[in-house]
């Protein structure tokens, strides 16, 4: 069932929504060469805890910290560690969801560390890119179809290829809810988009083939090919104009 938020509901969620989204401001401040990832998740875990929110991921499914932080051909759910240090030319994709009164925010974005090749920063330019095509398209009236349709649109013109199996979803009270998003599809297909539905809408986009693999620790998803990947993802609660992005902070 797709569950459509009233006002006091989308207050939360904007709270919820500003709280995510700075504390990926605060994972940014600390992306340097010689820094472990398991760092960067516990300043972004008190960020969130000081403002009042809990993370969302942390024991979510059994996963082990307040945010998936994923390195090169990871895709999506890395686990931060100790061992994992960031250098040079690296691109670090850091997701993250911050709960407030019983609403959460989900969002993504992926940094590059340091200097990055040609190749990442045109990834990751793309990636953010497609996640806006997409917000042409959010609005009511529209379909999940037409959102799927938008970002592999972009992305294949622009020489990449899209993942497919992971989606993006509903957010609301519960991390994932209805609807699925997959980041392809058929424009007029699928549910219709209506006023105060709330989207985790988020792109992942790889330089390479779009099949991907888990690892031996059961989450975290690399590229078969072992080429790049990037991430992007915010928050959005569709209107009958414009879409809100939830999650997105200056």
């Amino acid at each position: 069932m797709i569950i459509v938020k009233n006002n006091e509901q989308l207050s939360l969620m904007k709270i919820a929504g500003r709280i995510t989204g700075e504390s990926l401001l605060v994972a940014r401040e600390c992306i340097r060469p010689g820094i472990s990832t398991k760092h960067i998740e516990e300043k972004m875990r008190q960020y969130i805890e000081k403002c009042g929110a809990t993370p969302t991921f942390l024991g979510y499914g059994g996963f082990p910290a307040a945010a998936c932080i994923s390195v090169n051909e990871e895709v999506i759910h890395g686990i931060p560690s100790e061992k994992k240090i960031l250098s040079e030319g690296d691109i670090v994709k850091i997701d993250v969801g911050a709960r407030y009164r019983g609403y959460t925010g989900d969002s993504a974005k992926t940094f590059a560390v340091g200097k990055a090749s040609e190749e990442a920063m045109k990834l990751i330019s793309f990636t953010e890119g497609s996640f806006f095509e997409a917000m042409k398209v959010c609005r009511a009236g529209f379909r999940i179809g037409d959102i799927g349709a938008a970002v592999e649109n972009f992305v294949i013109s622009n020489g990449f290829s899209v993942v497919r199996d992971y989606v993006g979803h509903g957010v609301g009270q519960e991390l994932h809810e209805e609807p699925e998003i997959p980041n392809f599809g058929r424009g007029g297909h699928g549910a219709r988009l209506y006023p105060g539905m709330t989207l985790a809408i988020e792109p992942m986009v790889n330089a390479g083939t779009h099949n991907v693999k888990v690892l031996k620790d059961r989450w975290t998803v690399v590229t078969l090919d072992g080429r790049l990947s990037a991430h992007y993802e915010h928050t959005v609660c569709v209107t009958d104009s414009d879409p809100v992005l939830l999650t997105d902070v200056k």
